[in-house]
């Protein structure tokens, strides 16, 4: 069973960027501390590019042994590298081209230009063939046990590439292709739920207030087939990372206010 969420808000946008920042390299700082590595999932959009940029940023960072931290997508529209739509296009720009990463251990999810070409299912195979890879004994599953998963929501509840009431929802592979997203492009590949729970700690990012139904639906009684994000559990832990406009639809009582 997971931890019930915990909701930590942050004034806004810019201070929530840099909190989870500070956040992320003290968390990757134990993990590879205790482990002697660390995995860490990725997330794109607005907040979740942010968060890399301002990491990039921070002279903390260089606490980080970034040669022995493992990097991974929780979902990548299926486009050719370098493509502004991917995630990994943003990633790269934001932190990972400006620390010392060991590109064997960055993960980018393939598009239609990697071995399987045109085939998101061949793709997403191969993606699930490359977590099992680095499992070990003690992860206890077909992915790593990740110290953090990030995600962004989208307005509707959405988390990865997995909509509501879409076939994904339902899929119990580690990753899979999602055909006729709703919001485009319309595929992609996708970490799905029982992978997102294999993590140590789901930290879900928002800003803003259109964000703010999605928050309070996500933190309700709703399931995750019709709110997807309300399936997004850690294993440890799980986070609510919200600025106060995301935040606008919560009672008075859930969630409280985050040192700055």
């Amino acid at each position: 069973m997971s931890a019930p969420p915990e909701i930590l808000v942050h004034a806004d946008e810019p201070l929530l960027a840099r909190a989870v920042a500070a956040r992320l390299v003290t968390r990757l700082v134990d993990a590879v501390s205790a482990a002697g590595h660390a995995h860490l999932v990725l997330t794109g959009g607005g907040i979740g590019t942010a968060v890399l940029a301002e990491l990039g940023a921070a002279p903390a960072r260089d606490a980080v042994d970034w040669q022995r931290v493992d990097f991974w997508w929780g979902d990548e529209r299926f486009a050719p590298t370098g493509d502004p739509d991917r995630n990994e296009t943003g990633a790269r720009s934001a932190l990972l081209d400006g620390i010392n990463a060991d590109p064997a251990r960055v993960h980018p999810m393939p598009g239609p230009d990697g071995p399987d070409g045109d085939d998101p299912e061949a793709a997403a195979a191969r993606y699930a063939a490359e977590l099992a890879a680095a499992t070990r004994p003690e992860d206890h599953g077909p992915v790593p046990a990740f110290d953090v998963l990030m995600l962004g929501i989208g307005p509707e509840g959405h988390v990865a590439s997995l909509f509501p009431e879409m076939p994904a929802v339902y899929d119990s592979r580690p990753v899979v292709a999602v055909r006729g997203s709703p919001k485009p492009p319309p595929i992609r590949i996708s970490l799905t739920f029982p992978s997102i729970q294999a993590a140590r700690e789901v930290w879900i990012l928002a800003s803003g207030a259109e964000k703010a139904g999605a928050i309070a639906l996500a933190l309700s009684d709703a399931g995750p087939v019709q709110v997807p994000a309300a399936g997004a559990r850690g294993r440890n832990r799980t986070l609510f990372l919200v600025d106060e406009a995301a935040a606008g639809k919560l009672p008075p009582d859930i969630g409280r206010p985050a040192a700055h």
